[in-house]
């Protein structure tokens, strides 16, 4: 893979990251789509994930590339896991009040720092929605899924 595309892999991941996170602000605050402790702390990682990207971009070396790129990947996993923890757990029960997402939101304290990003305003049953009849969440997990596989395919670059 040429260097030329590592930034091509990289870059993108930078974009698409932030653009889920700015898609899910538009969601939020024109289609008052209100998110639970599980859709902000997504947002949180959809962060992660791109400023370990742009890391990879930054650090102009492979071993830089690398490290971002296992940065990005190992968000793109926590991702994955919070997707499938949200539409499979979290969306079953009655309040998400109190469970991993809303302790670690409220831990980081972004949720009163930037309360229009990171505050939840819903309980994850109520927030439960669909988009062409598919769970929002999935979106998101397959982005998740499509910026991990970038990431690998940067990580199996030879150095």
């Amino acid at each position: 893979m040429t260097l030329a595309r590592t930034d091509l892999l990289l870059g993108g991941t930078v974009v698409v990251a932030l653009g889920a996170v700015g898609a899910a602000l538009v969601s939020q605050h024109v289609h008052d789509m209100q998110p639970c402790p599980w859709c902000v702390l997504q947002r949180l990682i959809f962060l992660l994930l791109a400023a370990g990207a742009l890391v990879g971009l930054l650090w102009r070396s492979p071993l830089g590339r690398r490290v971002g790129a296992g940065l990005a990947l190992l968000f793109a996993n926590c991702g994955i896991a919070a997707a499938l923890w949200q539409h499979f757990v979290a969306a079953a029960s009655a309040s998400c009040n109190l469970t991993f997402a809303d302790k670690l939101m409220s831990a980081t304290g972004l949720d009163g720092l930037l309360p229009q990003v990171f505050a939840a305003y819903a309980s994850c049953a109520d927030a439960k929605v669909s988009m062409a009849g598919v769970p929002y969440e999935f979106f998101s997990l397959a982005l998740f899924l499509v910026l991990g596989w970038a990431m690998l395919k940067v990580l199996r670059q030879p150095a």
